[in-house]
Protein backbone atom coordinates (compact mmCIF):
# COMPACT_ATOMS: atom_id res chain seq x y z
CA UNK A 1 0.00 0.00 0.00
CA UNK A 2 1.52 3.13 -0.72
CA UNK A 3 -1.05 5.18 1.01
CA UNK A 4 -4.95 5.33 2.44
CA UNK A 5 -6.92 8.58 2.56
CA UNK A 6 -10.40 9.24 3.52
CA UNK A 7 -12.52 11.15 1.11
CA UNK A 8 -13.06 14.27 2.08
CA UNK A 9 -17.07 14.45 0.57
CA UNK A 10 -17.94 11.45 2.31
CA UNK A 11 -16.90 10.17 6.28
CA UNK A 12 -15.88 6.80 6.51
CA UNK A 13 -14.96 6.21 2.70
CA UNK A 14 -11.50 5.12 2.36
CA UNK A 15 -9.31 5.54 -1.03
CA UNK A 16 -6.23 3.18 -0.90
CA UNK A 17 -3.57 3.68 -3.74
CA UNK A 18 -2.11 0.44 -4.01
CA UNK A 19 1.86 -0.47 -5.09
CA UNK A 20 3.14 -2.12 -7.32
CA UNK A 21 6.03 -4.17 -7.28
CA UNK A 22 7.04 -5.75 -10.70
CA UNK A 23 10.41 -7.32 -12.43
CA UNK A 24 10.85 -9.34 -15.65
CA UNK A 25 8.04 -11.47 -14.46
CA UNK A 26 5.32 -9.41 -14.35
CA UNK A 27 4.44 -7.75 -11.30
CA UNK A 28 2.67 -8.46 -7.38
CA UNK A 29 0.21 -5.53 -5.75
CA UNK A 30 -1.14 -6.07 -2.17
CA UNK A 31 -4.93 -5.48 -2.72
CA UNK A 32 -6.26 -5.27 0.71
CA UNK A 33 -4.97 -5.23 4.29
CA UNK A 34 -7.63 -5.56 7.26
CA UNK A 35 -4.99 -2.86 9.15
CA UNK A 36 -5.33 -0.15 6.44
CA UNK A 37 -8.88 0.95 7.12
CA UNK A 38 -9.81 2.49 10.63
CA UNK A 39 -12.40 0.80 11.90
CA UNK A 40 -12.60 -2.24 9.10
CA UNK A 41 -14.63 -5.31 10.24
CA UNK A 42 -13.32 -8.84 9.21
CA UNK A 43 -14.06 -9.55 5.44
CA UNK A 44 -16.27 -12.92 5.29
CA UNK A 45 -16.76 -12.78 1.18
CA UNK A 46 -15.26 -12.49 -2.05
CA UNK A 47 -17.12 -11.36 -5.12
CA UNK A 48 -16.53 -10.78 -8.66
CA UNK A 49 -17.84 -8.78 -11.28
CA UNK A 50 -17.57 -8.77 -15.23
CA UNK A 51 -19.18 -5.42 -16.99
CA UNK A 52 -19.30 -5.07 -20.73
CA UNK A 53 -18.01 -1.28 -21.63
CA UNK A 54 -21.23 0.63 -21.01
CA UNK A 55 -23.02 -0.77 -17.93
CA UNK A 56 -23.73 0.93 -14.94
CA UNK A 57 -24.56 -1.29 -11.82
CA UNK A 58 -26.14 0.77 -8.93
CA UNK A 59 -27.21 2.36 -6.37
CA UNK A 60 -27.03 -0.18 -4.25
CA UNK A 61 -26.27 0.24 0.00
CA UNK A 62 -26.46 -2.24 2.74
CA UNK A 63 -27.33 -1.50 6.24
CA UNK A 64 -25.19 -3.70 7.84
CA UNK A 65 -22.48 -4.77 5.29
CA UNK A 66 -18.82 -2.63 4.28
CA UNK A 67 -17.93 -3.28 0.65
CA UNK A 68 -14.12 -3.04 -0.56
CA UNK A 69 -13.69 -2.74 -4.49
CA UNK A 70 -10.25 -3.39 -6.24
CA UNK A 71 -10.89 -2.96 -9.86
CA UNK A 72 -9.08 -5.96 -11.37
CA UNK A 73 -9.02 -4.56 -15.38
CA UNK A 74 -10.22 -1.57 -17.60
CA UNK A 75 -11.21 1.80 -16.44
CA UNK A 76 -14.39 2.79 -14.47
CA UNK A 77 -16.62 5.31 -12.58
CA UNK A 78 -17.44 4.92 -8.99
CA UNK A 79 -20.35 7.09 -8.01
CA UNK A 80 -20.80 7.04 -3.65
CA UNK A 81 -23.46 8.89 -1.73
CA UNK A 82 -23.58 9.14 1.96
CA UNK A 83 -27.45 7.68 2.56
CA UNK A 84 -26.45 7.91 6.56
CA UNK A 85 -28.58 9.81 8.88
CA UNK A 86 -26.21 10.05 11.48
CA UNK A 87 -23.26 10.53 8.69
CA UNK A 88 -21.73 14.30 9.17
CA UNK A 89 -21.40 14.21 5.92
CA UNK A 90 -25.16 12.79 4.67
CA UNK A 91 -26.32 13.41 1.40
CA UNK A 92 -22.82 14.07 0.08
CA UNK A 93 -22.19 12.81 -3.04
CA UNK A 94 -18.86 11.83 -5.04
CA UNK A 95 -17.17 10.37 -7.98
CA UNK A 96 -13.85 8.57 -8.18
CA UNK A 97 -12.36 7.01 -11.62
CA UNK A 98 -11.03 3.93 -10.22
CA UNK A 99 -8.00 1.72 -11.87
CA UNK A 100 -6.26 -1.06 -10.80
CA UNK A 101 -3.98 0.66 -8.62
CA UNK A 102 -6.88 2.01 -6.17
CA UNK A 103 -8.76 -0.15 -3.49
CA UNK A 104 -12.26 1.88 -2.38
CA UNK A 105 -13.49 1.06 0.83
CA UNK A 106 -17.38 1.99 1.34
CA UNK A 107 -18.79 1.42 4.54
CA UNK A 108 -22.71 0.40 5.11
CA UNK A 109 -25.12 2.90 4.46
CA UNK A 110 -23.06 4.75 1.72
CA UNK A 111 -24.80 3.73 -1.96
CA UNK A 112 -22.50 2.77 -4.20
CA UNK A 113 -22.76 2.23 -7.72
CA UNK A 114 -20.35 2.29 -10.75
CA UNK A 115 -20.33 2.96 -14.51
CA UNK A 116 -17.82 0.72 -16.51
CA UNK A 117 -16.12 3.12 -19.27
CA UNK A 118 -14.27 0.37 -21.04
CA UNK A 119 -14.42 -3.58 -19.95
CA UNK A 120 -14.15 -4.19 -16.79
CA UNK A 121 -13.46 -6.52 -13.65
CA UNK A 122 -13.29 -5.75 -10.29
CA UNK A 123 -13.22 -7.32 -7.50
CA UNK A 124 -14.85 -6.72 -4.12
CA UNK A 125 -14.45 -8.06 -0.63
CA UNK A 126 -17.75 -7.54 2.01
CA UNK A 127 -17.56 -8.13 5.39
CA UNK A 128 -21.23 -9.68 5.82
CA UNK A 129 -21.67 -13.25 4.06
CA UNK A 130 -24.83 -12.55 1.19
CA UNK A 131 -27.99 -11.96 2.82
CA UNK A 132 -30.37 -10.73 0.23
CA UNK A 133 -32.74 -8.63 2.64
CA UNK A 134 -29.38 -6.15 3.09
CA UNK A 135 -29.13 -5.61 -0.81
CA UNK A 136 -31.19 -2.54 -1.02
CA UNK A 137 -31.40 0.17 -3.96
CA UNK A 138 -32.39 3.79 -5.75
CA UNK A 139 -32.41 4.95 -9.13
CA UNK A 140 -28.71 5.91 -10.36
CA UNK A 141 -30.07 8.89 -12.32
CA UNK A 142 -32.35 10.67 -9.61
CA UNK A 143 -30.87 13.97 -10.24
CA UNK A 144 -31.14 14.38 -6.31
CA UNK A 145 -27.56 12.07 -5.82
CA UNK A 146 -26.22 14.81 -8.11
CA UNK A 147 -23.73 12.15 -9.19
CA UNK A 148 -22.00 13.49 -12.79
CA UNK A 149 -21.94 9.78 -14.65
CA UNK A 150 -20.39 9.08 -18.05
CA UNK A 151 -22.65 10.76 -20.59
CA UNK A 152 -24.25 7.76 -22.97
CA UNK A 153 -27.21 5.75 -22.79
CA UNK A 154 -26.08 2.81 -19.88
CA UNK A 155 -26.77 -0.65 -20.03
CA UNK A 156 -28.26 -1.04 -16.70
CA UNK A 157 -30.51 -4.16 -15.37
CA UNK A 158 -34.01 -3.88 -14.90
CA UNK A 159 -33.75 -4.08 -10.89
CA UNK A 160 -31.38 -1.20 -11.08
CA UNK A 161 -33.77 0.76 -13.86
CA UNK A 162 -37.05 0.10 -11.82
CA UNK A 163 -35.62 0.88 -8.64
CA UNK A 164 -37.29 3.82 -6.36
CA UNK A 165 -36.12 7.25 -6.69
CA UNK A 166 -34.29 8.19 -3.54
CA UNK A 167 -37.26 9.96 -1.95
CA UNK A 168 -39.21 7.21 -2.03
CA UNK A 169 -36.92 4.63 0.15
CA UNK A 170 -38.78 3.66 2.88
CA UNK A 171 -38.42 5.00 6.29
CA UNK A 172 -37.81 1.57 7.29
CA UNK A 173 -34.78 0.92 4.36
CA UNK A 174 -32.59 3.80 5.57
CA UNK A 175 -29.43 3.55 6.99
CA UNK A 176 -29.06 5.17 10.72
Amino acid sequence: MESVEELKEISGVYLVRLKEHGDDRGRFVETFRRTWIPGAREMLQANRSDSRAGTLRGMHYHLFQADYWNLVSGRAVAGLYDFRASSPTTGASATIELADDIGLYIPAGVAHGFFAVTDATMTYLVDQVYDGTDELGFRYDDPALQIDWPSGEPIVSNRDQTAPMLAQVEVENRPE
